[in-house]
């Protein structure tokens, strides 16, 4: 086995069903991930789709080093139905220096250990893997929910590229392919949206859209 030795944005250890989820809707955001897993089966699948996938039956420090999960910027632990597994796991990826380590838990004494040693930890299903891949893709999106494969509703928080700029004047429906439906500015939520409303920095606003254009309008307000 040969790990990959640059940077890459996300690892994914364990691809049941959570973690295959989470890698391949990383990977259909066009993140770049390493996924690791014991069984052969499991790893051929996403093989295609990811750009490394190594079968692996220890999770040591030492095996894991040798396939490159510590050039992760996020790495998420899916081993959450073998807790010792799982703690043990997480523990030697934190120790390998992972800016962002996350972990499935499977009960709250499970999640409380988790997060005593220094990990992050999500509770999840299928649907709750597909929204934690699309929050990590879209990092100012706050919320996110999926409406179909295409469609989705995001709460995004303003950067001042925007600030005292009017709805009208942007002409934000045809520039970046959204419709505001919500505005929460200083804890008040406005519904009511005229073209002449002038926008402010760290306005909540809540959009409807595809979610290329809600990750479009993400990479155009920290541009």
């Amino acid at each position: 086995m040969s790990g990959y030795k640059s940077s890459i944005a996300f690892g994914v250890i364990g691809l049941g069903r959570f973690g295959f989820a989470l890698a391949e809707t990383l990977s259909d955001n066009r993140k770049e991930v390493i996924v690791l897993d014991n069984n052969e089966s499991k790893v051929k699948q996403i093989q295609d789709k990811v750009q490394q996938a190594f079968v692996i039956d220890q999770l040591d420090k030492p095996t894991l080093e040798e396939a490159g999960i510590q050039n992760c910027g996020t790495v998420i632990v899916c081993i959450g139905e073998h807790i010792e597994a799982s703690i043990l796991t997480t523990l030697n990826v934190i120790e390998l220096g992972v800016p962002r380590v996350i972990a499935k838990a499977i009960s709250a004494e499970h999640g409380r250990v988790l997060q005593k040693i220094g990990a992050e930890v999500v509770y999840p299903e299928r649907d709750h893997a597909v929204r934690l891949a699309n929050s990590l893709t879209t990092p100012r999106a706050l919320d996110f929910i999926n409406l179909s494969n295409q469609y989705a509703i995001s709460e995004i928080k303003l950067t001042d590229k925007l600030h005292g700029k009017a709805i009208l004047e942007l002409n934000f429906r045809n520039k970046f392919g959204l419709n505001i439906i919500a505005i929460v500015r200083r804890n008040k939520t406005i519904v009511e949206i005229s073209p002449d409303l002038q926008l402010n920095t760290n306005d909540l606003i809540a959009v409807v859209g595809t979610k290329d254009s809600i990750v479009k309008f993400e990479r155009y307000l920290i541009s």
